[in-house]
């Protein structure tokens, strides 16, 4: 068979993300562990617009400690085997999981997690800071006994849940509370998982861990907005109260101004808070995913974790929604009552207009009525003055020996010059308009 038997068709013009989109169903893909063995995991949230780089770096030391090639530049995910430990980093959205695995079983589960293999001060200054902490202790079944009081020994005492997965085919044993070591602990105990199995088991406990707490950080942030809805809520209270009340034009300015603070400071409530509750919103939803793929089944009587959890994170998530949902409302009726006094603010406008307009249409009809009684004693006094100017030249002929009767003249001129000037006045009223 020819090499090239797929040209004709392989090299199509292709999309610049069109193997990047095939590249990223497989990115940080599910581990294939075979049990017994020992996990600890922290997940940081990033710190700061270097903090990548700050990952890498640090990363970078630890695989020069143990001479193991070190992650690439733009890496996300570094998966790694150390000799005495595995290393699985993955970098998310918002924060960073460092995840380290041991295989094989210990004297005492929890005596010696993976974590305590690496350099203290490697650990110490990981970039970020830590929002989850669990160590996950894989065991086959034969190697435990199935007694809650023998289990709590791993736990410190505390009290336990537990459940059957996936129809029994390994249980979980865990007390979800941080112990001395400052870290959450979870007992698996396989019955008849597959490598492949336990490896999409143990990945979905370790994201339900960091998923859980990543979403619980929406939680004092939705309590802190709903004390700062509750203060805004009075106050526009009152403010609509003062509003609908007898009409003051010097307060109703003020008024406005403080409808206008109000909508300010939602506006930054909203830009502070809408990315977290939105994102708390997404991490509950992989909580809820990350619980149906355990396939939980109820064990010896006592709480499932998937029961402890919902009961739990539910209302957190009610309280973030209700923030959200109370904040987008209290905007509304914000800027429904900035409208309706900005309507009521004009409306009186308009009706000072109105009469001021009127007020000017009088000043105009009595100018236009002075106008006219001017004109016409403009015509009188033009002719009054045409006459005596007459007067003077009939006058004046008398003085040449033309005798005519100077008075007669006059009063048979009187008519034709009042109407000749009305006549010159209207003429130049009509060129001007």
């Amino acid at each position: 068979m020819p090499k090239n038997k797929y040209k004709h068709y392989s090299q199509v013009n292709t999309h610049s993300r069109f193997s990047d989109n095939y590249s990223d169903l497989h990115t940080r893909p599910f581990p294939i562990l075979a049990t017994p063995l020992r996990v600890s995991q922290i997940s940081v949230l990033h710190e700061g617009r270097d903090n990548y780089q700050h990952e890498l770096t640090h990363l970078n030391n630890l695989c020069l400690r143990y001479n193991i090639n070190p992650p690439q530049q733009a890496d996300v995910c570094f998966y790694q085997n150390f000799g005495e430990f595995e290393v699985r980093w993955e970098r998310h959205t918002e924060f960073s999981s460092y995840a380290f695995i041991v295989f094989g079983q210990d004297s005492q589960p929890f005596e010696h997690p993976p974590i305590a293999l690496l350099p203290a001060d490697w650990v110490q200054n990981i970039p970020g800071k830590v929002i989850a902490a669990i160590h996950i202790e894989a065991l086959d079944a034969n190697k435990v006994v199935f007694e809650r009081e023998s289990m709590r020994q791993y736990f410190e005492g505390q009290r336990l849940i537990a459940s059957a997965l996936r129809h029994g085919a390994a249980t979980i044993w865990s007390a979800l509370r941080i112990h001395t070591d400052n870290f959450n602990r979870i007992l698996l105990v396989n019955n008849n998982l597959n490598e492949c199995q336990s490896g999409r088991v143990l990945r979905a406990l370790l994201e339900l861990e960091a998923y859980r707490n990543m979403m619980l950080l929406a939680f004092p942030l939705a309590q802190e907005v709903s004390v700062e809805v509750s203060r805004m809520e009075s106050q526009l209270a009152l403010l609509i109260r003062q509003i609908s009340g007898v009409r003051i034009p010097q307060e109703e300015q003020k008024q406005l101004s403080e409808l206008s603070d109000m909508a300010a400071a939602i506006a930054e409530l909203i830009a502070i808070s809408r990315y977290r509750f939105d994102a708390g919103k997404a991490y509950y939803q992989m909580v809820q995913s990350r619980l149906e793929e355990l396939e939980e089944e109820e064990m010896n009587e006592l709480q499932t974790m998937a029961a402890f959890i919902d009961r739990r994170l539910s209302p957190a998530v009610r309280t973030v929604e209700a923030a959200k949902r109370r904040l987008d409302d209290l905007a509304g009726r914000v800027d429904r009552a900035s409208d309706f006094l900005r309507t009521r603010i004009n409306m009186a406008i308009e009706t000072q207009n109105q009469a001021l307009l009127q007020s000017m249409d009088r000043r105009a009809q009595l100018q236009f009525r002075l106008q006219q009684t001017v004109e016409g004693l403009s015509v009188i006094v033009i002719t009054y003055y045409t006459l005596a100017l007459l007067g003077y030249i009939l006058n004046a002929a008398d003085s040449f020996q033309w005798k005519r009767d100077i008075d007669k003249i006059k009063a048979f001129s009187l008519p034709v010059v009042l109407f000749a000037v009305w006549l010159f006045i209207h003429r130049i009223k009509h060129k001007l308009k």
